[in-house]
């Protein structure tokens, strides 16, 4: 974005900090709209659905998991995070668009001793699958609002990291140390055996030996500098002059 004003987010399912308003998807992202009016104008035409549900607010909170449909242009994507840790748009067949995955983050009993569980972006699931605990990932028929799969929280299991210095990196979750007091440490393998840690709680399950949902370009493996460097010269972006 240029100059000094930014769009805050409405208030959502979301943390204000780990979202995008709606208008920096369609005039940042998509350069659908040029102005914030635009913007205002699309929403308000109804041709903007975030997980299935037509949303007019153009400060609508999208975050990590939604499925941003815009069926006039019949454009799905899915907005997860790139090895740098920003926000992308991933485009996503019409099938794929249909579920999405939530990390647990609480389960309790609520009224009359219904068991229910809450999801990452603020979902509430009355009669979950009993198994199902806090940093479980389970799959959401984004239409009826059901769960129709539980990915366990386990070694082997595919990881992204939604948080921290690592955020966006993908790899297998290989070992969990235990601090009483304190965050829990998390050790993480890429596909090209890189090594990192991040906190437990830094984590989202992506499914139990592979993605369950379709990952953008990188495949979350983080290059170093002088991997972007060999990148950039081939691509004809830097020359070496």
């Amino acid at each position: 974005m240029e100059g000094v004003w930014a769009p805050k987010p409405s208030s959502g399912p979301h943390k204000m900090r780990e979202c995008l308003p709606l208008c920096i998807i369609l005039r940042n992202r998509l350069k659908y709209a040029l102005t914030n009016k635009e913007c205002m104008q699309i929403c308000m035409e109804k041709c903007v659905k975030v997980d299935g549900k037509v949303r007019t607010d153009h400060n609508f909170p999208a975050g990590l998991m939604d499925v941003v449909e815009i069926d006039k242009s019949n454009d799905k994507f899915r907005l997860l995070l790139d090895t740098k840790g920003r926000f992308v748009l991933s485009r996503i067949s019409a099938e794929e668009a249909t579920s999405k995955l939530c990390r647990v983050t609480k389960v309790f009993l609520g009224s009359k001793g219904v068991p229910s569980l809450v999801t990452h972006d603020g979902r509430t699931i009355r009669y979950p699958d009993p198994d199902a605990k806090v940093n479980d990932t389970i799959k959401v028929d984004i239409a009826t609002g059901k769960m129709t799969e539980l990915i366990k929280f386990r070694l082997g299991a595919t990881v992204m990291v939604f948080k921290g210095n690592n955020a966006g990196r993908v790899g297998t979750l290989n070992h969990i140390e235990k601090h009483d007091g304190s965050f829990d440490i998390t050790t993480i393998r890429d596909s090209k055996g890189h090594v990192f840690s991040t906190r437990l709680q830094n984590i989202f399950i992506l499914g139990a030996t592979k993605s369950s949902v379709v990952l953008p370009k990188g495949k979350g493996i983080r290059k170093n500098i002088m991997e972007e460097k060999a990148d950039a010269i081939a691509r004809g972006d830097l020359s070496m002059k």
